[in-house]
């Protein structure tokens, strides 16, 4: 079958004769924005002069800045870029001296600042000293705190801070594993679980998302009760009692966490403090004592609640060991969120027996 062409009427193969000879003739227009060699060498020339004089403002010493990849640099900027809204100096109240490295080394824990979004603000420079990485290593991991969190507490996390965001003032505390390096994973086993406790303040009045911070502590958990690198042996106490837990001695600050004198305790069962659903877990640590030369894995620290003096319960990680004719309890206080957390992690076995 012929096909004809529809201005001429001819046959098919003779349709380009119909057309003007310009159009026949007409070169290809060129390929708008072409690429080249040399057109990409100079955008990445002129990318990484920007990247140089941005490193240049930050304010860290020349060393810093000798180390630092792009991607550190422009996490590094970005949160500079952040705080300077939060903290503008126009609006900055006078202030004293700012938090120098003997100071921070007192805290029991490391400061942390987001914004409404939850975007990372700053974080103390003593962060090294919990999670093992710097500053800089610490903001690679992302932008926002879900992004240094465990993944599985996100819900959660997202909840309790859009509470506080709701009620500035609010103090809300939750418990998550915090990354951590390389190197604190091989010697410790794995992240470092630390409870993140804060409250959103307005920084400037009239109150708007972009000048609201949530400040924060964030206390890592104790491991073991030599564990001194980041904990604070404030919130803990040491009794001594009988093989059968019967109280012969216990350190003056018992007073402070629990209320009781030491005169009170003395002569006392452990078990009349306990409460009665964790007296299985109590009673299983006690007979791995009593039956053995030490805790050993079974009885591992116990996560208990005893009654205080004014009659309110408080939550008590206990470590137990045996000298001789004695038992040794190393008690450190903790908050109901890091209890929730240590428990759900409390081997089975220990609450069975």
């Amino acid at each position: 079958m012929t096909i004809f062409c529809s201005h001429c009427h001819r046959p098919l193969q003779a349709e380009m004769s119909c057309l003007p000879a310009r159009a026949k003739q007409a070169p290809s227009a060129p390929r708008p924005f072409r690429s080249t060699k040399s057109a990409s060498k100079a955008r990445r020339d002129q990318i990484n002069a920007e990247l140089q004089a941005l490193r240049s403002l930050l304010p860290i010493s020349a060393q810093e800045k000798e180390r630092l990849s792009y991607l550190h640099t422009m996490a590094l900027v970005c949160l500079r870029l952040r705080g300077a809204q939060l903290f503008p100096p126009g609006l900055a109240p006078p202030t004293g001296p700012a938090l120098g490295t003997e100071l921070l080394s007192l805290l029991p824990g490391f400061l942390l600042v987001l914004s409404a979004d939850s975007k990372l603000v700053y974080i103390s420079e003593n962060v090294a000293q919990v999670l093992g990485l710097s500053v800089v290593e610490l903001l690679a991991q992302g932008d926002t705190v879900f992004d240094i969190l465990d993944g599985r507490v996100g819900e959660d996390v997202h909840k309790k801070l859009l509470l506080a965001r709701e009620e500035p003032g609010r103090e809300v505390t939750f418990v998550s594993e915090m990354r951590t390096s390389k190197a604190f994973r091989l010697q410790h086993g794995g992240n470092r679980v630390v409870a993140v406790c804060g409250r959103f303040v307005a920084l400037h009045w009239p109150p708007s998302p972009s000048t609201t911070a949530f400040l924060a502590l964030c206390t890592p958990l104790v491991q073991s009760p030599t564990d001194g690198e980041a904990a604070s042996q404030d919130d803990m106490f040491q009794s001594m009692h009988l093989l059968d837990m019967t109280f012969i001695d216990v350190t003056e600050s018992v007073t402070y966490h629990l209320g009781y004198h030491r005169e009170e305790l003395v002569g006392q069962s452990w078990y009349s403090l306990l409460h009665p659903e964790d007296a299985e877990v109590a009673a299983a640590q006690h007979r791995a004592l009593a039956l053995g030369a030490g805790p050993g894995p079974a009885a591992g620290p116990a996560v208990l609640r005893v009654l205080r003096r004014d009659r309110a319960w408080s939550w008590l990680r206990v470590w137990a060991r045996r000298d001789g004719g004695c038992i040794t309890c190393t008690c450190r206080c903790l908050r109901e969120e890091e209890a929730a957390h240590l428990r759900s992690r409390q081997p089975r076995a220990a609450a069975r027996r």
